[in-house]
């Protein structure tokens, strides 16, 4: 008890910082749509958002590896984020939590807010005075939320989108976004964009356990760049997968993962030398040699760098020097 009354504390002091009551200057309203979520099957945990202002990411979305994940908008109170996830750490359901930081909060009437936990549960605020159109919908484990809309029917498209989709919870998150913007969206425009996703595990290293973390932070057309740059990311989970993996000396299994990533990025250099480096590294230059050849041709700098990786422990001289006869 002591503990939530600390962070209800903290909270009552946060929101006189955002919300001056002697009648000083308020937060500009950040308009949004976002959706939070929790995937059933794998139980990881996302947050999306899309907004007319700069880097929403940055103080909407908020998210913690078997926690739960928290969208803080409307004339936004940011400690809804970090408070939010503390109580649900603590085991308080996203339904407490909410509850509890609302009864602390003296301008609900301009806050919306939507929160997921672990369990799935959800839970969404939308105050009676936030800027219209502005409603929520909620479903098995999402809630999308938006106000300052073009349309009153944006959240309803969300949550159709979102339970329709395929793929993974990112892809799920994404197309929910690209299904607001479809019905309107933000009134005034679009400007920036986030979208994260963790692991439905808890772990005492929260931090590598975040799966995407994509902002745009000012772009013209920020969801279409959110699109790439999920591919980008898509392409360097399976290399990073695929370096877990040969530390582990599962070198078939590390090719797997890299194979996904050179094919998801055929013209990423990156995605070809290491996979090489791994081949030529465990005496498999044979397999090597064709990856060589198309980093080489592309750019002279990879032989460069090839040299340099012996004195790192990468590679073994001997393989190098292979390598580059071979080459000639």
């Amino acid at each position: 008890m002591k503990t939530l009354k600390l962070i209800v504390l903290c909270s009552v002091l946060l929101s006189f910082l955002v919300f001056d009551a002697s009648g000083g200057e308020k937060l500009r309203p950040v308009a949004t749509y976002s959706i939070v979520a929790r995937d059933s099957i794998t139980g990881q945990l996302g947050v999306a958002v899309q907004s007319n202002w700069f880097s929403v990411g940055s103080i909407v979305s908020w998210a913690e590896s078997g926690v739960g994940a928290v969208a803080t908008q409307s004339f936004v109170e940011p400690s809804y984020g970090p408070l939010g996830l503390d109580l649900m750490r603590a085991g308080k359901s996203a339904q407490q939590t909410l509850s509890a930081l609302l009864q602390a909060d003296d301008y609900t009437d301009v806050r919306q807010v939507a929160m997921v936990d672990a369990n799935g549960n959800v839970k969404a605020h939308t105050g009676s005075n936030c800027i219209v159109y502005a409603n929520h919908v909620t479903g098995a484990g999402f809630s999308c939320q938006a106000n300052m809309m073009e349309k009153s029917t944006v959240p309803a498209a969300m949550a159709k989108a979102y339970s329709a989709a395929k793929g993974d919870l990112a892809e799920r998150l994404m197309v929910a976004l690209e299904a607001a913007q479809a019905e309107g969206g933000d009134i005034r425009g679009k400007q920036s964009a986030a979208l994260v996703v963790v692991s439905g595990e808890r772990s005492g290293t929260p931090w590598n356990n975040r799966i995407y973390d994509v902002r745009i932070e000012d772009h013209k057309t920020p969801l279409v760049e959110m699109r790439r740059l999920l591919h980008v990311s898509r392409v360097y989970q399976h290399a990073n997968h695929g370096d877990e993996l040969m530390t582990e000396n599962k070198v078939a299994e590390a090719m797997e993962e890299y194979t996904k990533a050179m094919e998801l990025a055929p013209d990423n250099m990156e995605m070809v030398f290491w996979p090489a480096v791994t081949l030529a590294s465990v005496d498999k230059i044979d397999q090597a040699m064709p990856l060589f050849k198309k980093v080489f041709a592309k750019e002279e700098r990879w032989k460069e760098l090839l040299k340099r990786l012996p004195a790192a422990g990468l590679i073994s001289q001997e393989a190098v020097d292979e390598v580059l006869k071979r080459i000639k």
